[in-house]
């Protein structure tokens, strides 16, 4: 007995040595693509946060802007294969990383919202004196877009026109769980999301390897991140200590319940082209996500990619998200030269 108990402490102790020595282990250092993104980019205030963003001009009509919203748990650098063919279609390309993601910093005892994040971009585009956009965006960026738009309808219904507010052109999504009911969770997604989310995210550096493993697991089969992929989305992850904060970011999951109704009836009354391009191998937003669009938003479009393409199409697939994209943005544009055509 007297072994055991002397058992006991000895693994307790040691169990604790190791769980400071992983929570204080140093981040990882940014790769040379990762320094250069950093160095192309800006920072701006929120309050007493700052927020990393991109701004970079395009080959396009200069009015033409579009914004890219990225998603859980990655950031802006995820749009960096697609980077080079928006710039080829519009005037100017803007993405940040959202509070809590990437490079910008991470609170870790904030009360992260939808609602924030979206008023953080509504700022961002107000000091670039930015009026009127078309939003690209993938996962949390998803209901990140549609609070954007349910703003935008809102302010179309209000009688106050005193001041200039952001237009939005068109939204197209990519694999979100913007309808709650469809999510198929993996086990540690669902953990995150429980009151235990706050704490288990202060052990994460301990399980990089199935952060690594739950990573490859939403892509396709034939499109997983290289060793160098998923070393820049680790990186940005551990960058200002942020995989400590992924349980409280978690928590966008119960509000996307929380406020379904408000999400979704947006889209339902959306006044400007709504368009989904889905990844069907996706394991967290099945086909289920694609059945329930098309019943809930006949009038909504969408663009199913290859059957192995999974939950990262802009990573996976760039040529066809830029190909579908813009496709889709055809019909936007003889959308509005038939609505035009019709007040004449």
């Amino acid at each position: 007995m007297a072994w055991v108990g002397k058992r006991g402490v000895f693994f307790s102790v040691f169990a604790a040595v190791l769980v400071w020595a992983l929570q204080n282990s140093p981040a990882p250092t940014l790769s040379p693509q990762l320094r250069e993104w950093k160095q192309s980019g800006k920072f701006f205030s929120h309050g007493e946060f700052k927020v990393f963003y991109h701004d970079e001009a395009g080959k396009g009509r200069v009015n033409d802007v579009v914004l890219c919203i990225h998603g859980f748990p990655t950031s802006s650098h995820d749009w960096v294969k697609v980077w080079g063919g928006l710039q080829g279609r519009f005037g100017r390309v803007i993405a940040s990383d959202l509070l809590g993601f990437g490079l910008s910093d991470k609170p870790l005892d904030h009360n992260y919202s939808i609602f924030e994040q979206a008023s953080i971009i509504e700022r961002l585009l107000e000091m670039l004196e930015v009026k009127e956009v078309y939003i690209l965006s993938h996962d949390y960026g998803d209901t990140v877009a549609l609070e954007l738009l349910r703003r935008f309808l809102d302010r179309q219904k209000s009688s106050d026109k005193s001041a200039a507010q952001l237009k939005i052109r068109s939204v197209c999504l990519m694999n979100g769980g913007f309808l709650p009911e469809t999510i198929t969770f993996q086990w540690g997604q669902y953990l995150l999301t429980t009151s235990l989310g706050p704490y288990l995210s202060r052990l994460s550096s301990l399980f990089s390897f199935s952060f690594r493993r739950g990573i490859s697991k939403v892509y396709g089969p034939d499109t997983k991140p290289s060793p160098a992929e998923f070393d820049d989305m680790r990186t940005l992850l551990r960058w200002n200590d942020g995989h400590l904060a992924l349980g409280s970011i978690s928590q966008y999951q119960n509000e996307r319940v929380a406020h379904r109704e408000r999400w979704v009836e947006a889209v339902q009354q959306s006044t400007v082209p709504v368009h989904l391009i889905y990844g069907p191998a996706d394991p967290v937003n099945t086909p289920v996500l694609l059945d329930r669009y098309r019943e809930l938003f006949p009038r909504a479009t969408d663009t199913v990619l290859n059957n192995k393409i999974g939950h990262y199409p802009h990573v996976e697939d760039p040529e066809s998200v830029l190909t579908a994209f813009f496709k889709f943005l055809g019909y936007v544009d003889r959308s509005k030269q038939s609505s035009t055509a019709g007040k004449t």
